[in-house]
C-alpha cells in the first residue's frame, strides 16, 4: 500500500490542492491527514475537496486547531473517515489513531488519549502491518527538542511502547517536519505540511 501522509494544512486550500495533485501523480492508495487541518476552526472550504475530486481515500485525525466535531463534519460531508478513536483495515494493513492533543482548548487527558489509542489498536492488533496516526508527537523523542512550547504526549509514547506499530505518523511541531526516528521497532515520522509518501 502506498500512502501520502501530511499534517498542518492550517486552512490553506492551495496546499491541499498541491497535496492532492501529488497523491494523484504518485498514485497513492491512501491519504492520511495528521491534524491541524483548519486554522482555529475557520477556513474549512475546499480543504478535502481536492482529494475527493481525485477519488482518493482519506483518513483524518483532529489537531489542536480543530475539534473532533469539526473533523466529524468534514468526514461526513466529504465521505472520509475520522480515525480519532477508531481503526480501519485495508488489505493487510490496519490503521488506528487519535488526535493526542495535550494542550489548548481541544485538550484531552493523557488517560483519554491512551484509552482511545488502545481501543483503535485492539481492532487491528492481528493485522500484518499496523500504522498509528496522531497529531501530537510522543514524549522523549527528537521532535520534542525542536520546541519549548509543545510537550510530547506520554500516552502516545506509552502506546508506541505497548503496541509497537510498524509506523507512527504525526505532525504538530512544524520545526521538526521530516524528522524520523525509531522507538523499538516503530518508525516514528513527523510528516509535516509537505507530506511524505511511503509504502507499507
Amino acid at each position: 500500500m502506498k500512502i501520502l501522509a501530511a499534517g498542518d494544512i492550517h486552512g490553506d486550500s492551495r496546499l491541499a490542492e498541491r497535496l492532492a495533485e501529488r497523491a494523484e501523480k504518485e498514485k497513492v492508495d491512501l491519504v492520511v491527514i495528521c491534524g491541524d487541518i483548519t486554522h482555529f476552526e475557520s477556513s474549512t472550504e475546499n480543504l478535502m475537496g481536492p482529494f475527493v475530486k481525485r477519488h482518493k481515500k482519506v483518513l483524518l485525525v483532529p489537531g489542536n486547531h480543530e475539534s473532533v466535531a469539526t473533523v466529524d463534519f468534514l468526514a461526513k460531508f466529504y465521505g472520509l473517515t475520522n480515525l480519532h478513536g477508531y481503526s480501519v483495515k485495508i488489505g493487510d494493513v490496519g490503521l488506528f489513531g487519535a488526535s493526542g492533543v495535550n494542550l489548548g482548548i481541544n485538550q484531552m487527558s493523557e488517560k483519554e488519549i491512551y484509552d482511545l489509542l488502545k481501543k483503535g489498536h485492539d481492532d487491528v492488533k492481528d493485522m500484518e502491518k499496523i500504522v498509528m496516526v496522531t497529531h501530537v508527537h510522543p514524549s522523549g523523542t527528537k521532535m520534542e527538542k525542536f520546541t519549548d512550547f509543545f510537550p510530547g504526549s506520554k500516552s502516545i509514547r506509552k502506546a508506541i511502547d505497548s503496541f509497537q506499530p510498524d509506523i507512527m505518523l504525526c505532525s504538530h511541531v512544524h520545526e521538526a517536519e521530516g524528522i524520523e526516528e525509531k522507538i523499538g521497532k516503530t518508525k516514528v515520522v513527523n510528516v509535516g505540511k509537505k507530506g511524505k509518501v511511503f509504502e507499507i
